[in-house]
């Protein structure tokens, strides 16, 4: 762990190229969109209440769905859980990660509290994602079967994002890194139940970090060996631990040119599925009344994360059911935040076409995860027809990006779900676009409290 924790506290913003510069306020503004839309939730608002009852009602950092201050660490803890609320956070492909919910939330608090540099602020969200997805990588795909990789992975990359703001040395980075191994948590149980745990995941690695990097500034110890060592996170977490994951490529390759946006409203599984449907659908001139089955030809995880969730009792496991999102895109062609309602999931012809719906693991697809997230469909027409739709570069991934502008539009739609008024929306995504030139990271949205919604 050395290496990389001597890479990420000695990293600038000199040493960033110019893409990542870019692509590092693209994500923060795409985050921020989801920590208003997120406000709205039930398990967030739980969350929130909670926060306003343990936590200062005053402070420097701003709790950003709400509209109040309080200190850094409550406000990483009720951004972080408002950000993976209604599945459009970012995630990167090969570590399974969704590093924006976890590495802006502490980033952000830091900075505010500490009064850092627009540049400071992305120069530490690099280094958090740096940290995180190569922790994720590190423990491989068998720690992603029964953990969250964005509960514990996400827990390490917070730190190192607070902990550059902090402005650590190697040693400090190292302890930080090392508490926050420590705190890693996060099990998949919840989905197959329906439980609201993947908030709180979230709200808890952003948090647990946050605080590793303070203590750490402090003098708190953290294990040095919490990684590789023989009672660390691989010993305990996974058996298919590869620690030359920690270091490969460093500053060579960059964790946010590889990280893709989220382009529907669901688990991230069901979208090169979701992609795939609807360009063979494009293709051949189908109607969803034109098809009487789909097979999903997906990866072991796919299977793993949404097999579960046959049929979704609420609207945040409809997310992870891919029957359900595929019958969204069949019947509407989307499926965004507007989609998933109540009256979604009493819909009698999206019920009809989800159990029209199954998953197939294919040896091809799973050989490419997670490196590649193949989309590859089988259509069964009413009229007999057998045809095969391929994406092998899904809609958000870093090789089909969306634009600035396809960005600014999502994040419009986000705050509006959140409640949030067009014109804090707008000062949003004129402070992102100029974050790099910013001389202190303030108030965001508001002066005041409760100016945020409408």
């Amino acid at each position: 762990m050395e290496e990389l924790a001597s890479f990420l506290a000695g990293l600038r913003y000199e040493d960033l190229p110019e893409e990542a510069v870019l692509r590092s306020e693209e994500l923060f503004l795409d985050w921020a969109g989801s920590a208003l839309a997120g406000g709205r939730e039930r398990p967030v608002r739980a969350i929130e209440r909670v926060a306003r009852a343990l936590g200062p009602r005053e402070g420097s950092c701003e709790v950003l769905a709400f509209g109040w201050r309080t200190s850094p660490l409550f406000a990483a803890l009720v951004n972080a859980a408002s950000s993976h609320a209604v599945e459009q956070d970012d995630v990167h492909n090969a570590s399974v990660l969704h590093p924006g919910a976890v590495v802006f939330p502490a980033a952000l608090a830091a900075a505010q509290e500490e009064g850092a540099s627009g540049r400071e602020l992305i120069t530490a969200a690099v280094a958090g994602y740096e940290a995180g997805v190569r922790v994720g990588e590190f423990l491989g795909r068998s720690h992603y079967r029964v953990f969250h990789t964005t509960g514990t992975a996400g827990t390490l990359a917070a730190a190192a994002a607070a902990a550059h703001v902090l402005g650590a040395d190697e040693a400090e980075m190292a302890d930080a890194l090392g508490s926050a191994g420590t705190q890693a948590a996060g099990l998949w149980q919840f989905l197959s139940e329906g439980a609201d745990s993947k908030q709180l995941h979230t709200a808890r690695a952003a948090s647990s970090g946050l605080l590793s990097a303070y203590l750490a500034r402090e003098g708190l110890r953290g294990a040095r060996g919490i990684l590789e060592g023989e009672k660390g996170m691989a010993a305990g977490m996974s058996s298919d631990a590869d620690a030359g994951r920690l270091t490969a490529d460093l500053g060579e390759r960059w964790a946010v040119l590889e990280t893709s946006f989220k382009h529907y409203a669901s688990c991230r599984h069901s979208h090169p599925a979701a992609d795939a449907l609807l360009a063979g659908m494009r293709e051949h001139r189908l109607a969803a009344e034109d098809i009487e089955a789909v097979r999903a030809r997906v990866h072991a995880g796919a299977i793993e994360v949404l097999g579960d969730v046959v049929e979704p009792a609420s609207v945040h496991q409809a997310k992870f059911s891919m029957g359900f999102v595929l019958a969204l895109v069949a019947l509407r062609g989307r499926a965004g935040l507007e989609d998933f309602t109540e009256e979604s999931l009493d819909d009698g012809e999206i019920k009809a076409f989800a159990r029209r719906v199954e998953m197939v693991l294919d040896p091809e697809v799973d050989e490419a995860y997670p490196g590649r997230w193949i989309g590859l469909v089988d259509i069964r027409t009413k009229d007999g027809r057998e045809v095969t739709s391929r994406v092998d570069v899904p809609k958000g991934d870093p090789g089909n990006p969306l634009s600035r502008a396809e960005i600014e539009e999502k994040v419009r739609r986000l705050a509006a779900h959140g409640g949030t008024r067009e014109e804090v929306a707008e000062r949003l995504v004129r402070f992102a676009w100029n974050l790099h030139e910013e001389d202190g990271v303030g108030p965001l949205l508001v002066e005041g409290a409760g100016e945020v919604r409408s």
